[in-house]
């Protein structure tokens, strides 16, 4: 569904990704108008005002001002790519926005920080700390989000980093958060990423702040590695929504022979996973690709591939990610080439699985999660 975003700068066609038919999101909320609006409210703003945006959902911040020629920094590929797919919508030049990724530094000093508040709290304490050197007592510091996003930790969190903050009041569920930069705080040292030992292996797993249970294996990974599958036929498997590549370090140890594929849309995901399979040694093959699933793939390329989906996609809850991510699958496995899923069994997906493939599996399930196994006919 294009729709479009009516605000104090113009009116702009905005799309999500990844697409979908019949899509019935918009590709912002209440709390990008909010701080669209404010923006606009600001007296005697210089034209040449260095503004750095932070994890814009699809782009509506960078295109609705783009005449200042902001920084846009995301851990996200597919909210960069649909915010040049937006641009280039609107007609609007795509070196009218510097997109950088989590990892990237910015350069120099910013007069306006916006940041949407993101789903992890550790990726905006990792965000902070790494903008803190590009602010002056002078930068205003802006976080927009949805109230059910802005729990009293983000306050806490903003005042230990930066400094005090103040807040508007609600409008249509959203909030801002107004923070001055305090210059007595002391500059923290990163604690990101973390690292910590895969039970009952020899692995050391690090972890940047963005990635999904830092700290500890989460159980649904860990059920679904007491299940991989052993096969000497595999030559290429793909671990599909990598993370921290967990599940393909394991593949590998069980299946020597293949080659392993890593893939997200997260930059800290594909660059955890790169950092932990280098246990595996110099002589094992292995690709990282960040970006839409498998859109980069020729068919018929891959002989399994290994997912745990997402439900959410920053903080909309939702199947549009895995569904993408079957299709894919159906196009990149060899013929009798198989996609393992696991996935919490309240999830429709054994119903998605056979509407697609023809057929799907049961291969392990507990209290919580169902392993599927669907495989590609002829």
């Amino acid at each position: 569904m294009t729709e479009l975003l009516n605000v104090p700068q113009g009116e702009f066609t905005l799309n999500r990704l990844p697409k979908r038919a019949n899509e019935l999101l918009r590709a912002w909320d209440a709390a990008d108008e909010f701080l669209l609006e404010m923006f606009a409210e600001q007296n005697g703003l210089a034209a040449q005002a260095r503004i750095l945006i932070v994890n814009d959902s699809f782009g509506a911040l960078a295109v609705a001002l783009n005449t200042f020629h902001p920084t846009a920094l995301s851990d996200s590929w597919l909210s960069q790519q649909a915010t040049r797919l937006n641009l280039q919508a609107n007609q609007i030049p795509e070196d009218h926005v510097g997109l950088i990724n989590s990892l990237e530094a910015p350069e120099g000093i910013f007069d306006w920080v916006l940041i949407k508040a993101p789903k992890t709290l550790a990726l905006l304490e990792d965000q902070l700390i790494r903008i803190r050197p590009h602010l002056t007592a002078d930068s205003k510091i802006v976080v927009a989000g949805m109230i059910k996003a802005l729990p009293s930790s983000v306050w806490k969190l903003l005042e230990r980093l930066l400094g005090p903050t103040t807040t508007s009041l609600a409008q249509k569920k959203s909030r801002l958060i107004f923070c001055q930069l305090d210059s007595s705080i002391t500059l923290l040292n990163n604690p990101y990423p973390v690292t910590y030992q895969l039970e009952a292996t020899n692995f050391a797993i690090t972890n940047h702040a963005n990635v999904f249970s830092r700290d500890s294996l989460d159980i649904g990974t860990r059920f679904f590695l007491q299940h991989l599958p052993v096969n000497q036929g595999l030559r290429d498997i793909v671990d599909l929504g990598c993370g921290n590549g967990v599940v393909g370090l394991i593949a590998a140890s069980k299946n020597p022979q293949a080659v392993i594929h890593f893939v997200d849309e997260s930059y800290m995901a594909v660059a955890s996973a790169r950092i932990n399979f280098q246990a595996m040694g110099d002589e094992r093959q292995a690709s990282f690709k960040i970006g839409d699933g498998l859109t980069d793939f020729k068919s018929e390329s891959v002989d399994l591939i290994l997912c745990n989906p997402p439900f959410h996609q920053q903080h909309t809850v939702g199947d549009q990610i895995a569904q993408s991510m079957f299709r894919q699958a159906l196009r990149v496995l060899r013929p009798k080439g198989e996609l393992w899923v696991i996935g919490n069994r309240h999830l429709n997906y054994p119903v998605d699985l056979k509407k697609l493939f023809g057929n799907s599996t049961v291969v392990a399930a507990n209290a919580k999660f169902t392993i599927l196994k669907s495989q590609k006919s002829k």
